[in-house]
C-alpha cells in the first residue's frame, strides 16, 4: 500500500501528457467543439501528479530507477 501513491511516470512522459491534455481540452472550446476533449483533463491531472493509476494497477513504471542507497 505504501507504493500506491509512488510516482510512476518519467518526467518527459509527464510533459507530453500535459501538452496532449491541453490539446485535447482545446477541442472543447476551439475547432470541432467535441465533448471528447474533456478527456484531456485526465491526462493533465496524471501528468501534473506523476501518478498513473493504470500503471500502478499493472505494476508498470517509466521512472528511472533510483540507486539502492537512496531507497528507503
Amino acid at each position: 500500500m505504501k507504493d500506491f501513491l509512488a510516482i510512476t511516470e518519467h518526467p518527459a512522459e509527464r510533459v507530453l501528457r500535459v501538452l496532449l491534455g491541453l490539446v485535447l481540452l482545446s477541442l472543447v472550446f476551439v475547432g470541432p467543439k467535441t465533448p471528447w476533449g474533456w478527456l484531456g483533463i485526465i491526462l493533465i491531472l496524471t501528468g501534473a501528479s506523476g501518478l498513473c493509476p493504470l500503471y500502478t494497477l499493472l505494476g508498470i513504471s517509466t521512472c528511472p530507477k533510483k540507486p539502492a542507497a537512496l531507497k528507503r
